[in-house]
């Protein structure tokens, strides 16, 4: 980026490589994790029906959205590892109290609505296995309070990192379900576009799901509460990189099982649990139990993170004491929030005419509408010299990093205008 940067870089290469690796180990884990729990149960969803519609048709687009993660992710790590400070903190501190508050209230009824649908990803897997959704969801709610409130960070982190090992049920789905593989090469560096409303929608639904609000506060979050310091940017900035890959990776092999196998029986699919239960009969049960499992570790993995990065968010934007190593005397209003989204997620879902689709048209649409300004501030803090000083964007980055944030803002309007539409 800059010289400081450069240089930085340089004397980090130079370290020996046992020490590199112990370095690297202690440092990861919020870039691996926020980009994994992206792959929620509304992605799933989302890249489960684009398979299922369109074959391998999208698969290409998962290379510039690669990218847009990318950038987007490490600039919210260097931030946090530059500054020592929370996204929330910094938009607060540069852009004031009253405009903060109205951001953390979008950011908190958006997350509501997202950590809605993880409950119902979580009901629907647990029926698929023959478990009530009157039994699953309320031990799963129980399961990630108690992980949160009772354990420290470096416990949680290693219970987060393992749920991401679990992501791999996706690539054995994948390999089970036969797919041309010459035609899977061929769609990722071939783009297929079509102006098509309906295909034209599935493209800015599979963008949209991508990038999404609350992932740059939490991982900003993440990354001050592990001590992560400008020192260690070498270390996070890799970190962030190969989960962001990995993450898209999966959302790949999402697609292709159900294009190798839904599109190309002509099976119509409505939600996630129907694309789970239609695998079984054209690339057996191993496949789709894998399919399903799938579903569950990310519904429970989602369900734990999302209302985690709420109460981080908004209590930095507020300045109340925050954090998994607090006590519950010491951050009240923290677990008082990480606790109230959980209980009023789960009960939603337990109702019996509960609105679930409108609650995750409405997740969809409040995700739109923040993220243009949670990209510009974040554009505007980074290039901040007396924040970032030699950390700050080089010109080429700008570039790089603006044409980012247009492309995504003008995406995820569009789905907010075709969400309404539809």
């Amino acid at each position: 980026m800059t010289r400081g940067v450069t240089e930085h870089r340089r004397r980090w290469l130079r370290r020996p490589t046992w020490a590199g690796l112990i370095a690297f180990l202690a440092i990861v884990g919020p870039g691996i994790i926020t980009a994994n729990v992206d792959n929620d149960a509304g992605g799933i969803a989302t890249y489960s029906l684009a398979g299922a519609q369109y074959g391998y048709a999208l698969l290409w687009s998962l290379v510039p959205i690669t990218f847009a993660l990318i950038v987007v992710q490490e600039m919210c790590a260097r931030m946090g590892a530059v500054t020592g400070k929370g996204l929330a903190d910094l938009i607060r501190e540069n852009f004031g109290v009253k405009l903060t508050f109205f951001l953390m209230l979008g950011l908190l009824v958006a997350n509501l609505a997202n950590t809605t649908a993880e409950f119902s990803g979580l009901a629907a897997s647990g029926e698929i296995f023959g478990v009530s959704k009157y039994l699953a969801v309320p031990l799963g709610a129980l399961f990630v309070w108690w992980l949160v409130v009772k354990g420290s960070y470096r416990q949680v982190e290693k219970v987060f990192l393992l749920a991401c090992l679990f992501y791999v049920s996706y690539f054995l789905s994948g390999i089970l379900a036969r797919p041309d593989w010459g035609q899977v090469l061929h769609h990722t560096v071939t783009p297929t576009l079509s102006l098509r409303p309906a295909f034209v929608t599935m493209l800015i639904g599979v963008v949209g799901t991508t990038i999404a609000p609350w992932m740059q506060f939490y991982l900003q979050s993440a990354v001050v509460d592990k001590g992560v310091s400008a020192r260690d940017y070498g270390y996070c900035r890799i970190d962030v990189i190969t989960g962001c890959i990995v993450a898209v990776i999966v959302a790949g092999f999402i697609l292709l099982t159900t294009g190798a196998t839904l599109y190309a029986n002509h099976i119509p699919i409505r939600t996630v649990e129907d694309a789970a239960l239609a695998l079984q009969p054209l690339a057996g049960r191993y496949c789709s139990q894998l399919f399903a499992f799938g579903l569950l570790n990310a519904s429970l993995f989602a369900a734990s993170i999302l209302p985690l990065a709420t109460a981080y968010s908004v209590c930095e934007g507020m300045g109340w004491e925050r954090g998994v190593n607090q006590s519950l005397r010491e951050a009240p209003q923290f677990y008082g929030l990480y606790t109230g989204l959980i209980v009023i997620g789960a009960g939603l879902v337990l109702l019996p005419r509960a609105p679930l689709l409108h609650i995750m048209y409405l997740s969809q649409v409040a995700n739109g509408i923040l993220l243009p300004f949670v990209l510009l501030f974040m554009l505007v803090l980074i290039n901040n010299p007396a924040l970032m000083g030699p950390y700050r964007n080089s010109r080429a980055f700008n570039f790089i990093a603006w044409a980012t944030a247009v492309i995504v803002i003008a995406l995820t309007l569009a789905l907010v205008v075709t969400t309404f539409l539809g």
